[in-house]
């Protein structure tokens, strides 16, 4: 199966195909990297402007690290394609592989996920373009000149014109873009991880019933063949969360890092400004991060917790009247299931729930050792 076939996988991937980030390359790669790399290089340049009103340089510096981001993952996307197609080819082959298994509960369970992963697809590019457009119209009902995203080019006034409406025009167009770079990828890694959840879950139903209940008589040759075949399965389950991770642990290590601390400055900002309107936006902005940082601990949560559901689901098996063969293998493959399959942050924390809870103190953390400074 192409994986632009692939229902679990192709929202995402048809939005990379458009911009030519993978499978084809064109001059789409261009008219949406080189301007919005270089707005992002003129919004930071705006932070040093800016630098000693403690207001503006956080809310300008929460779109830049947001740019920043989007420019950074799809610049690795695109260095990286060839690592990137192959592992979605790879995803998209066992996909047809599992749903071609004629069982009803691996049936069901291909549909669930493949449903719930379309619809976290559609619903972040929904989401992210109606959040896009609220940015950038939000400056016209502000009864002055302003622009979407603060921006600095020396010797130009941003304020003057026909320079504000050109700026305000560009910002607005490259809003799309920007978009299209930083959202996919956030749906590709809760899709991939959710396709890694099918793969568990199927792995955990096959080991259940290997043996089935009418072929109490099944040869110790056959049980064996079946059961070597879901060791293969495991094997390529712990290859496939490796390969996700070589993937996208740097990035998960730059989100970390920059959302910690935008969260905390946010915080922060959040305990020093008065009016209603600014403590409403700003409040917007933190529940934005929350949840693209929770999008990421709790998928990655999910695959530790069920990878070592495989244990039992190996031990709750029909192995009791087998031949030794067989169980020293099921005991081999329980085993191995103890040892979790991990997403990391950098290649050096475990994307976990707990992970994601020390972030959240960290952060509070230092926003109270700021303020209390501040005051």
């Amino acid at each position: 199966m192409e994986v632009l076939n692939c229902p679990l996988l192709s929202v995402n991937v048809r939005v990379w195909r458009f911009w030519s980030f993978v499978l084809v390359h064109n001059w789409r790669r261009y008219i949406s990297i080189i301007p919005v790399t270089a707005l992002n290089v003129f919004m930071f340049a705006d932070l040093y402007r800016a630098w000693g009103n403690i207001e503006e340089v956080i809310i300008n510096a929460y779109f830049a690290v947001l740019y920043f981001n989007a420019v950074l993952r799809t610049l690795i996307l695109v260095y990286n394609r060839d690592k990137y197609e192959s592992f979605l080819a790879g995803a998209a082959s066992v996909y047809e592989e599992i749903r071609a298994i004629n069982d009803d509960v691996i049936t069901k369970l291909v549909s669930t996920y493949t449903k719930r992963a379309r619809f976290l697809s559609i619903s972040n590019l929904a989401l992210g373009a109606f959040i896009s457009g609220c940015f950038v119209v939000y400056p016209l009902f502000t009864g002055q000149r302003g622009l979407p995203y603060g921006m600095f080019i020396p010797g130009v006034n941003n304020f003057d014109s026909p320079q504000y409406e050109i700026f305000y025009i560009t910002q607005l167009v490259l809003t799309f873009p920007g978009c299209c770079m930083y959202i996919p990828y956030t749906s590709f890694f809760a899709s991939s991880t959710l396709f890694g959840l099918v793969q568990i879950k199927t792995l955990q139903h096959q080991l259940k019933t290997f043996r089935s209940s009418e072929m109490l008589n099944e040869s110790t040759v056959v049980l064996n063949r079946k059961l070597q075949k879901l060791i293969e399965d495991h094997k390529r389950i712990i290859r496939y969360v490796k390969d996700l991770n070589d993937l996208v642990t740097y990035i998960c290590l730059i989100e970390f890092l920059s959302f910690g601390l935008m969260l905390c400055a946010l915080l922060f900002l959040l305990n020093i400004i008065s009016v209603m309107a600014q403590i409403v936006i700003v409040g917007a902005y933190i529940f934005m991060i929350l949840t693209q940082i929770f999008a990421f601990y709790w998928h990655s949560n999910e695959v530790r917790e069920e990878s070592m559901a495989i244990a039992q689901a190996s031990y709750s098996g029909p192995w009791l009247n087998v031949d030794d063969t067989i169980k020293k293998k099921l005991l081999m493959m329980t085993i191995r299931a103890q040892r979790p399959l991990e997403i990391t942050v950098g290649n050096v924390y475990p994307m976990t729930l707990e992970m994601f809870q020390s972030l959240l103190n960290a952060s509070y953390s230092y926003f109270t050792l700021l303020r209390r400074v501040y005051n």
